[in-house]
C-alpha cells in the first residue's frame, strides 16, 4: 500500500522529510505502495466524470466453455444423450427460442442477438481467444496479442486522467487463465487493464490530513528520479512506470473511480434488479459475482472504455445440468438487468456487450451427465451498441455438432466491436520487435449486426 504518512524527520529545502524522500525514492526504484501495485496488475489512464458520451464495450467471459445446446441453440430433434434436460421457452421475437433457464433474458431477445455458429475456437481452457481474437499460441508467435481493452487504450486514449480506460473486474483464479482480464501484449504494460478488486480500493482516496500540496512535492521528487533513470535505461520500461505513477497520482486525488465502485450508491431496487453476488470462487474459477454487471455499468458511466468480467465456472464435465440450474438463473438475471439498465439510461447505442466463453460443449452428454470440451462451435450473446438485435446469426447441424450456415470467426466479432468503437481494425502497431502488426487479420465487421 502507498505510504503518505509524514512524521517529524529533518527536511529537506522543500520541507519534505528524508524519510519521506527514501521511501518515494525506493517507489521510484521499483519498490513499494500504490504505482507498485498499479503495475502489477494494470496502466494508463483515460475516463469521464459523469454521463457516458463516450463509446465502450463491456465484455463477460464465462470461463471454462458454457454448453451452447443448453443456453441458446436447443437441439430438441436430436436422442436424449444429446437434448439434455432443459427445455426451450419462447422470446418475445417470434421463432426465437432459448433455454427455460434464462427467463427473463426471453423477455428482452428484441435488444440481443444470438450467434448460434462461432466456428473457430481451440480446446484450449484460456481466456485470450476472448480477449484478443486470437488463440494463446497465435497470440505467442505475434509477441503477445494485445486484448481488446488494451488496442482501445492505444487507439483512443483517456477519456479523463482520473479514470483508466480499461477496467478487469475478474479477480484472481486458481485456474489462471480463467481470471486473465486482458493482457496489454507487445503494446507494453500502460495499456494493461486497471483491476480494483482486493486492497487497491482502500488506498484510492488520499489520507486523512493530507494534503494536495504535499503531494505534488512527492511527484517532483518522483520526477526527478524518473529523469535520472531515463538517462540510463534503454529498455523503454521507465515509460510503463511513469504511466504508473501518473495514475497513481490521479487516482488519489480524485473520486471518480471510488465512486464509481460504490454501489451503495445506487438505488437499493435497482441493485437488488441485479442481484447480490459474492466473490467466492466457483472450484478453480472465477465467481459468480453479480454486482460486477452493475459495477461495469458505474464504470463505463464514469468514462472507462472497456470493462471485463469473469462470471463462473463452466467446465461441466459431470453434472452439467445440476450446474446450470445453479448459474444460468444468476447469468439470467445479472445480464438482463444489465442490458435494460443501458436501455433506461440512454447508453444502448454507445454500449456494447458481448457474453461468451472459450468453446462449445460436446453434443453427446457423458456416463457422469457432463459435456466435455467442444472446439468445432460455440456460441455467443452480442447487445447494445446500436447494432441490429432481435435476431439469431447462423445455425448448427441437427445435432449441434458444426455450423451449419454462416460460419462466424471471433475475429468478425472483435471487428464488430472495434467498429462499434471507432476504431479501425486494420491499422497496425510495432510489437517488441519492430514489426508492424494488424490489430486483427480479419477486420471486417459483420454485416447483419451494423
Amino acid at each position: 500500500m502507498i505510504s503518505l504518512e509524514g512524521g517529524k524527520h529533518r527536511a529537506f529545502c522543500d520541507g519534505m522529510s528524508r524519510r519521506d524522500a527514501l521511501r518515494l525514492g525506493a517507489l521510484a526504484m521499483g519498490g513499494l505502495s500504490l504505482p507498485n501495485l498499479l503495475r502489477a496488475e494494470a496502466a494508463q489512464t483515460t475516463a469521464s466524470g459523469t454521463k457516458s458520451t463516450h463509446k465502450a464495450v463491456i465484455m463477460v467471459f464465462l470461463a471454462g466453455g458454457p454448453p451452447h445446446q443448453d443456453m441458446f441453440d436447443l437441439k430438441m430433434d436430436a436422442p436424449a444423450e444429446i437434448r439434455g434436460e432443459f427445455k426451450p421457452i419462447a422470446t418475445n421475437v417470434e421463432g426465437i427460442s432459448i433455454t427455460d433457464q434464462m427467463p427473463r433474458l426471453s423477455r428482452i431477445m428484441d435488444k440481443v442477438a444470438i450467434i448460434r455458429s462461432i466456428a473457430d475456437c481451440r480446446d484450449e481452457h484460456d481466456a485470450t481467444v476472448c480477449l484478443t481474437g486470437y488463440s494463446r499460441e497465435e497470440s505467442r508467435q505475434a509477441g503477445g496479442r494485445p486484448s481488446l481493452g488494451a488496442v482501445v487504450s492505444k487507439a483512443q486514449g483517456p477519456v479523463d486522467p482520473a479514470v483508466p480506460p480499461f477496467v478487469g473486474l475478474s479477480p484472481k483464479t486458481i485456474h489462471a487463465p480463467w481470471g486473465n482480464p486482458g493482457v496489454p501484449g507487445y503494446l507494453g504494460l500502460s495499456h494493461a487493464p486497471f483491476t480494483p478488486n482486493g486492497p487497491e480500493l482502500a488506498a484510492m482516496s488520499l489520507p486523512q490530513g493530507f494534503s494536495r500540496s504535499r503531494l505534488d512535492g512527492r511527484r517532483g521528487l518522483l520526477s526527478a528520479f524518473d529523469h535520472m533513470r531515463r538517462d540510463i535505461d534503454n529498455s523503454g520500461m521507465i515509460d510503463g512506470l511513469d504511466a504508473f505513477t501518473r495514475r497513481s497520482f490521479e487516482i488519489l486525488t480524485s473520486s471518480q473511480m471510488v465512486d464509481a465502485l460504490d454501489l451503495s450508491r445506487e438505488d437499493p431496487r435497482l441493485r437488488a434488479k441485479y442481484g447480490i453476488g459474492d466473490m467466492d470462487p466457483v472450484d478453480d474459477g472465477p465467481p459468480c459475482c453479480m454486482d460486477h454487471f452493475l459495477m461495469a455499468r458505474r464504470l463505463v458511466e464514469a468514462g472507462v472504455r472497456v470493462v471485463t468480467i469473469g462470471f463462473g465456472r463452466w467446465d461441466y464435465h459431470s453434472n452439467n445440468f445440476g450446474q446450470c440450474r445453479k448459474r444460468l438463473p444468476k447469468l439470467d438475471m445479472a445480464l438482463t438487468a444489465l442490458i435494460e439498465d443501458l436501455h433506461a439510461r440512454g447508453l444502448d447505442k454507445d454500449v456494447s456487450v458481448v457474453v461468451w466463453g472459450e468453446f462449445g460443449r460436446t453434443p453427446r452428454i457423458n456416463a457422469q451427465g457432463g459435456r466435455d470440451h467442444w472446439a468445432p462451435v460455440s456460441s455467443a450473446l452480442i447487445a447494445g451498441g446500436g447494432m441490429r438485435t432481435g435476431q439469431v446469426i447462423g445455425s448448427t447441424n441437427r445435432l449441434g455438432e458444426v455450423p451449419k450456415d454462416r460460419p462466424v470467426k471471433m475475429q468478425e466479432v472483435f471487428a464488430t466491436l472495434y467498429h462499434n468503437m471507432g476504431i479501425d481494425a486494420s491499422q497496425t502497431f510495432i510489437n517488441h520487435a519492430g514489426r508492424p502488426m494488424n490489430v486483427l487479420d480479419y477486420n471486417k465487421p459483420m454485416p447483419e449486426l451494423i
